[in-house]
């Protein structure tokens, strides 16, 4: 699994370098976006088109330099560190915004107020001009963000030695230009969808904008699920790292408690803006890791303790022969090196010109991809069947071995911690909130419910981690079921709804904001073939293609969920990986 740099992450996607907020408007920004019109239904299709297009056309009139934006963005990062910078306001930034101010009249600040000649049709708060405030990032920016959040390649060496050179290298070439397309995907339609009256901040925003609220739900519960399995493979490793620093005289399940406590302590802080520059200091541990790791695999022999191979010479193979689910396995793992689309979305909404996301993210995809590979073939050359996931776990020399896991234990309870602050704020505001009635968060009751909530949290992630203390398969399922979606099943799905409805939508009057019925423009409905026949049939090849996409997305991941749950129960059969919830460690099998 990749470690992760979650600065970006502590506020939902919004990088706490370019601004300090207060717990109020971090909730505005995580809350859901409802655009559901006061009828109960949702605008139509030509609506987001429509108010997408004039944001775009603004964007692209706009050539003010972004040398003072960026400024706040990265140099407020030093003076943040040391309590000083100045704050960015959240001032209406035209007269539009002004008027939708104005029109909350007196009700509560943030509370929904509908205007614009078609009432029903536009909705603007007080947290979605503070969100445009915010827009400062350039690409450059996206490139820093996107290489800090995935970089950290501990598991590619573990993937090469599963698969072998030849395979290792083409999977991760062509994984890597698939999720460069599908990248690319989501900028096209996020910038065909979003607009201030219709914000697209998250994934979820985004489905729901083409397929409806069930698709946001989906995808919140995939998010979620995702963030909470990380944070428990984390306390994994983490716990692994702690029983090596003892030399296993602690038990392995009590390593865990220890990084569990500290999560539920350290995760009660609710807003995390001033851990930024820890977040960003935690890049360079994990970069000093990784050269530290090359350096010293090629002086020293494997860990052999820590591998269930026999002693013996180190082996490396253009391409290993084993069972079809381990060879499965180590690919899940370079798919989860290309798991960052998740909040790709995020990171386009911290843009001032969004349509610009592709350049960061094409130069980011291509140095990650350079980079796993180096790194895997580097470490797998010297150690062969001996490589131990994560890597650095696999150096035999105490010293060495002891001062990378310190330094890479802080960087993963940085991690942890903000991936769990994310998780809680987005279990809290999509589920408990929407369906349990919880208070907001900035209220007494709230941080009552926050301490709580935290509390199970890290719980549940600490069931997951001693549950399962098998650190490559665990980390293979959760790639299965949701960073391949959130990669490689979603964005062509996605795509193929949205090319489907602008199709149609080619065929209908122009829609305008003022007609009477918000569907008066349509010549006819989903329930005619007519409409069904204008959507799919231009460019049927590209539309063939996405479906064609998301169907062997879907079945890689039904099959490498299969997989890794054959081998999680093989490793518990025959023994070969320590036992749930046992004082045992996994890097201890001799």
């Amino acid at each position: 699994m990749a470690f992760v740099n979650n600065a970006s992450l502590a506020l939902g996607g919004h990088d706490p370098r370019s601004t300090d907020l207060t717990e109020k408007q971090e909730e505005q920004i995580l809350a859901p976006v409802d655009i559901t019109r006061p009828t109960g239904d949702q605008p139509p299709f030509e609506a987001f088109l429509h108010y997408a297009r004039i944001q775009r056309a603004a964007e692209l009139a706009d050539t003010r330099a972004g040398s003072e934006a960026e400024e706040q963005h990265w140099g407020g990062l030093v003076k943040r560190a040391f309590g000083g910078g100045k704050k960015v306001q959240a001032v209406p930034s035209d007269a539009s915004d002004a008027s939708a101010v104005g029109a909350q009249g007196e009700g509560e600040k943030g509370e929904k107020t509908y205007i614009g000649p078609d009432a029903e049709a536009i909705s603007v708060d007080s947290g979605d001009i503070a969100y445009k405030a915010l827009r400062v990032a350039s690409w450059q920016s996206v490139f820093y963000l996107i290489t800090t959040d995935i970089l950290g390649p501990y598991s590619a060496p573990y993937s090469f030695a599963q698969v072998g050179y030849w395979p290792g290298c083409i999977v991760f070439f062509i994984f890597g230009c698939l999720a460069a397309f599908t990248g690319y995907l989501l900028m096209y339609m996020y910038g065909r969808l979003d607009s201030p009256q219709y914000p697209v901040r998250h994934f979820g925003d985004l489905a729901d904008r083409i397929f409806g609220k069930w698709a946001k739900h989906v995808c919140n519960i995939l998010r979620s699920l995702q963030l909470i399995f990380n944070v428990g493979i984390i306390v994994l490793g983490n716990g692994q790292g702690l029983s090596q620093i003892a030399k296993f005289h602690v038990c392995f399940t009590v390593c865990i408690v220890i990084w569990t406590v500290a999560g539920m302590i350290i995760g009660q802080v609710r807003t995390l803006q001033k851990f930024g520059w820890l977040a960003n200091v935690s890049v360079f541990m994990n970069i000093f890791v990784i050269l530290v790791t090359m350096g010293v695999v090629s002086h020293q022999l494997p860990n052999y303790a820590a591998s269930v191979h026999p002693i013996g010479p180190v082996i490396t193979q253009a391409r290993v022969v084993q069972p079809f689910e381990f060879q499965v396995t180590g690919i899940l793992q370079l798919v989860f090196s290309y798991g960052g689309a998740m909040i790709f979305i995020d990171f386009m909404a911290e843009m001032r010109k969004p349509m610009d996301f592709w350049k960061g993210m094409a130069c980011a995809q291509l140095l990650i991809t350079l980079v796993y590979m180096i790194f895997g073939v580097v470490v797998y050359s010297y150690q062969g069947q001996f490589v131990v996931n994560p890597a650095n776990q696999g150096i035999s020399g105490y010293a060495w071995q002891t001062a990378t896991n310190f330094i890479s234990l802080t960087a993963g309870l940085i991690a942890a911690v903000l991936w769990g602050n994310i998780g809680v704020k987005v279990i809290y505001e999509t589920v408990l909130m929407t369906f349990f009635r919880f208070p907001p968060l900035h209220t007494q009751r709230g941080r009552v419910a926050w301490t709580f909530s935290t509390i199970v949290y890290w719980a549940i992630a600490f069931v997951i981690g001693t549950s399962i203390p098998q650190f490559s398969n665990i980390s293979s399922l959760v790639s299965a079921i949701c960073t391949v979606q959130f990669t490689y099943s979603f964005p062509p799905l996605l795509a193929l709804g949205y090319q489907v409805q602008a199709d149609a939508a080619k065929g209908d009057r122009v829609w305008d904001p003022s007609q009477p019925t918000p569907f008066a423009h349509r010549v006819d409905s989903w329930r005619d073939w007519s409409r069904w026949q204008r959507g799919l049939w231009p460019m049927l090849w590209l539309k063939v293609w996405y479906a064609v996409m998301c169907l062997a997305s879907l079945a890689t991941a039904g099959l490498g969920a299969y997989s890794a749950v054959a081998a999680i129960i093989a490793g518990f059969k025959t023994g070969s990986h320590a036992s749930s919830f046992g004082c045992k460690s996994p890097v201890d099998v001799r």
